[in-house]
């Protein structure tokens, strides 16, 4: 379970959000959703400690995640996967080497072991045969799908998606949110999902917490999004041209 409790976040003089809390019960998956510029991907890193906040803090487990030291800090990511909005693939090594990579550098299983570990991945990701590629030959949703499979490679307790159907086509969009339901259904993770894709929302989520005008200004079930009359949570459903 992750507990956010009372962060507040600036760069400088400019406010992010303050005092948002709320709560991330494990096996669930929450669409965090708000306007571009509304910090949903600075809220996103604070998650794992990539940002610190100027004050508030995180549990996981009901342990301070902000008083970890570091090499507490580093057990504690590995719990984490991370799917980025661009994929951030490493172009100068193939597909293999990509996903192939946290179980080098975090993990001392024998080559067998990354082989069958790898291909396992790219299976889940409906990619078999991928793994000799360039990365600079995939297409986007294929990137996307091989950010997937490096992001599960370590066996993670939660996983942040980015932006995960950003810039893709309505079909591609579609295969993301399935793998999304997929991951959630046959690993037991917690999935985070920072979006502003309706649909999306519409489709993965069990639960949503909205970020506007510097704060959390709404957090309650899918359902309970449904048939919300809040204001700001109306209009920006409104403004997505998507009917619930």
């Amino acid at each position: 379970m992750i507990e956010v409790r009372n962060l507040t976040k600036s760069f400088g003089d400019n406010l992010v959000w303050s005092d948002v809390s709320f709560d991330i019960m494990n096996n669930e998956t929450i669409a965090i959703i708000g306007k571009s510029g509304s910090g949903k991907s600075v809220l996103l890193k604070h998650l794992n400690a990539l940002l610190y906040p100027d004050s508030g803090d995180i549990l996981i487990d009901g342990q301070c995640l902000f008083e970890l030291s570091y090499s507490e800090l580093r057990k504690t990511r590995q719990r984490f996967g991370i799917l980025f909005q661009g994929g951030a693939l490493f172009d100068s090594i193939n597909t293999f080497e990509n996903i192939a990579f946290p179980l080098r550098y975090f993990t001392d299983q024998s080559e067998t072991e990354i082989e069958y570990n790898v291909n396992k991945a790219l299976k889940m990701v409906n990619l078999d045969s991928a793994g000799p590629k360039p990365t600079s030959a995939l297409s986007g949703g294929m990137r996307k799908r091989v950010g997937l499979a490096r992001a599960i490679i370590l066996k993670p307790q939660y996983l942040l998606y980015d932006e995960p159907t950003s810039g893709l086509d309505p079909k591609t969009s579609e295969e993301i949110n399935e793998l999304i339901l997929q991951m959630a259904n046959s690993l037991d993770i917690t999935s985070i999902v920072i979006t502003h894709d309706m649909h999306s929302v519409l489709r993965i989520a069990e639960k949503v917490a909205f970020i506007d005008e510097e704060k959390l200004s709404w957090h309650g079930s899918l359902a309970e999004m449904k048939v919300s009359d809040h204001p700001p949570l109306v209009d920006f459903i409104t403004a997505s041209e998507y009917q619930i």
